[in-house]
């Protein structure tokens, strides 16, 4: 009877190892239904379905590699939250980056712009003669 137990044991350890390894694999995965969440996540059908296939592929003895290797097969570099550097991933890695310099660079310009248009007033602005001289025309006109 004991070792009946162990092995009924056995088992369900063996299957907690096994699901804390779907559950590894499930959240480097993203749904592709949901895309800002994980398949380890989401609740969408596709979820449940790669979370099954995942388990089926590591209980048929397949690696953690294997499974991811076979999930960028079939969906692409996109079905991976850390997809690799690449060519065809090589806008993931910089987009950021480029989108931030990009904006910098927009904002300084705007900056500078404005600076050069304010510059520009304060030198166009009429002394003080000048503005007496229309004064003094504007109440001549008045006056006539």
């Amino acid at each position: 009877m004991c070792a009946g137990l162990l092995g009924v044991a056995g088992a369900a350890g063996s299957d907690a190892a096994l699901d804390a390894r779907v559950m590894k694999i499930s959240e480097e995965l993203r749904c592709l239904v949901c895309q800002n969440q994980s398949i380890a996540e989401s609740n969408a059908d596709l979820a449940q379905d790669l979370r099954r296939e995942v388990r089926e592929m590591l209980a048929a003895g397949k690696t953690e590699a294997d499974v991811r290797e076979f999930m960028v097969e079939r969906y692409g570099d996109f079905v991976l939250y850390d997809p690799p550097v690449k060519r065809s991933t090589l806008l993931l890695w910089i987009g950021p980056g480029l989108a931030a310099v990009i904006a910098l660079g927009g904002l300084w310009w705007q900056l500078a712009r404005r600076r050069r248009t304010r510059a520009g007033d304060e030198a166009d602005a009429p002394d003080e003669a000048a503005l007496a001289q229309a004064r003094a025309l504007l109440d001549a006109k008045d006056e006539q």
